[in-house]
């Protein structure tokens, strides 16, 4: 059976050779397309600062890691997860250099793909639509994916919007129906039915927080 993995982190800053960490780990299980809720979120103590601008991007605070777990607890239960699977990563590089970098920190130094294939949905998106922005943003408005409840990034939610934009990109799959009290998700068969929008209500982003992720995601695209 196909098992695929929609994987985003959150990190304290951009270079990990320059000692920044993971702070969140957020993944999605897919198989055969379809949504399992067997899903994995992890929010680390990295024992440094977070840098400002990360803040700003992604709201996670030095404060709220105080009492989560740091990396080495948790490095095995994220490696059973991952082995075997197709990781879904948008921008791969980025989250792939993170993990590989914590894994060796606490001595388990590997190559992520020895233990699963890593698909990088921006460069699928490039190709896809060439010249165009192919930002997650970007691809949700292209594809008709929700993303108004998105005001900051986080690593569970945004492979959550993942998911949906793939399945949408790959195969025409348009509704992701993810019930939050059981735990469980479902998948639309055949044609999708017209979604009413008359009483959903957006948040947007105000300017400060615009700009900030703006910044943010310059750097990365630089990097």
């Amino acid at each position: 059976m196909s098992r695929q993995i929609v994987l985003d982190t959150e990190t304290t800053g951009l270079d990990p050779k320059t000692g920044h960490r993971v702070i969140e780990v957020g993944c999605v299980e897919l198989r055969e397309r379809r949504l399992t809720g067997n899903n994995l979120h992890i929010y680390l103590q990295p024992d440094r600062e977070i840098d400002h601008q990360a803040i700003e991007v992604h709201g996670i605070t030095n404060e709220f890691l105080l009492d989560k777990p740091r990396f080495q607890e948790v490095a095995s239960e994220l490696k059973a997860y991952l082995t075997g699977a197709e990781l879904l990563i948008h921008n791969a590089p980025f989250d792939v250099g993170f993990l590989e970098s914590e894994f060796a920190i606490i001595g388990d130094e590997f190559p992520l793909t020895s233990i699963c294939s890593v698909t990088d949905t921006l460069a699928m998106a490039r190709k896809m639509y060439p010249g165009q922005r192919n930002s997650l943003d970007a691809l949700c408005k292209r594809l008709g994916v929700s993303n108004g409840h998105r005001t900051l990034h986080g690593a569970l939610l945004d492979s959550e919007i993942l998911a949906d934009v793939y399945l949408t990109m790959t195969g025409g799959q348009t509704a992701l129906s993810l019930d939050a009290d059981r735990g469980t998700s479902e998948t639309s068969k055949g044609k999708s039915e017209p979604i009413n929008t008359d009483n959903l209500v957006v948040v947007y982003a105000n300017e400060s927080e615009m700009a900030a992720h703006e910044a943010w995601m310059a750097k990365l695209a630089a990097s």
